[in-house]
């Protein structure tokens, strides 16, 4: 198994009661008087109750429509995820001020060579930043072999109850777009399926604090032979980690088959997008970071927040036919000067 991190209803309106109308009940109240006035002195009486009337008739009603079926309201989020969003908000606010978070893929400012982009291949493809052991996922650095997907992707989003109608939407418009730009990338089909499709392999969870702690009672029914490691870290998650993935390979194979997501819902707009790409680019083959990466989400300097073409490089790369999942560093590494070599020169 590799592992990497970065993981209302409402009744009809009810109306108000009916009451009779002031105005009219002043009148009726008047009315066994008019015989008693003379003709020319009822005149002006009656131009007021006549006026009475049309305001009457013209004033405004607000009546309150109930929603149509089919549309559903957010849920009220907890008080420890409205702190946790306001946390967040400040982390972010903090690193575009401090210049990081950038989206724009890298440019002039942050050149690298070949022997850079074979050496980040090696060190974000083949290590592990995780590995499980003792039941829990533990930070290590540890050597590992090529993985990857050789099979079509078929990944299904959870939203939260605390999710609105619009922020779903959102994200999902910002996944599917991504998805399309990874299948172009390493070849491999990504579909989003519906909530009741058959047979999801990938599940992706965008979830606020309190729903994350309740998310390994339905884990292990979703992924099974996920284990208690991945389980665990996905309930016990320290505000530091700010998103998370794990991809699965049951076999040990190399070859993954199933991957789980999760994404903060606390997260505001920018956090939210580099968790997208971080985690879906990461479980499909580059589970490590490394420091030296740059122009990198593989980072965790936090310098750039959206796949950069180094990246894009990267997958390429690690679906290029000439690699086989199982490689160690030695084999692939000869692999990965050629590619490099080829698909630079090809930038020109």
């Amino acid at each position: 198994m590799s592992v990497a991190r970065r993981i209302s209803s409402h009744g009809p309106a009810r109306r108000p009661p009916a009451h009779p109308h002031p105005h009219r009940a002043a009148a009726a109240a008047a009315l066994p008087l008019l015989p008693q006035l003379p003709l020319l002195a009822l005149l002006p009486l009656l131009a007021l109750l006549v006026l009475a009337a049309c305001a009457s008739a013209t004033r405004p009603t607000t009546v309150p429509v109930a929603r149509p079926p089919g549309i559903e309201r957010a849920a009220p989020v907890s008080a420890a995820s409205a702190a946790l969003a306001r946390y967040y908000r400040r982390v972010e606010n903090s690193f575009l001020a401090q210049g990081l978070l950038r989206d724009d893929g890298g440019g002039p400012d942050v050149p690298f060579s070949r022997r850079d982009l074979v050496d980040d291949f090696i060190r974000i493809a083949l290590y592990d930043e995780y590995l499980v052991r003792g039941g829990r996922v533990i930070a290590s650095q540890t050597p590992s072999t090529l993985h990857r997907w050789a099979s079509p992707i078929r990944m299904q989003l959870h939203f939260g109850r605390t999710i609105t109608p619009a922020r779903r939407q959102a994200d999902r418009d910002q996944i599917r777009r991504f998805t399309q730009r990874l299948t172009r990338l390493t070849g491999i089909p990504i579909r989003l399926i519906g909530a009741d499709a058959p047979e999801p392999n990938f599940h992706v969870f965008i979830v606020n604090e309190d729903e994350r702690r309740q998310l390994a009672r339905t884990l292990d029914t979703l992924v099974p032979g996920i284990g208690p490691g991945p389980m665990r870290a996905l309930s016990e998650m320290e505000r530091s980690t700010f998103c998370l993935v794990f991809a699965i390979d049951p076999d040990g194979d190399a070859i993954y088959n199933q991957a789980v997501a999760l994404i903060r819902a606390e997260h505001p707009e920018r956090m939210r997008r580099a968790c997208i790409h971080e985690e879906l680019a990461q479980a499909m083959g580059l589970p490590n970071d490394s420091p030296r990466a740059r122009p990198s989400i593989f980072n965790d300097d936090e310098e750039f927040a959206l796949l950069t073409t180094h990246d894009e490089l990267l997958l390429r790369m690690l679906y290029d036919p000439r690699m086989h999942p199982g490689m160690d560093a030695t084999a692939a590494r000869e692999v990965a000067r050629t590619i490099a070599g080829e698909l630079l020169d090809g930038q020109g």
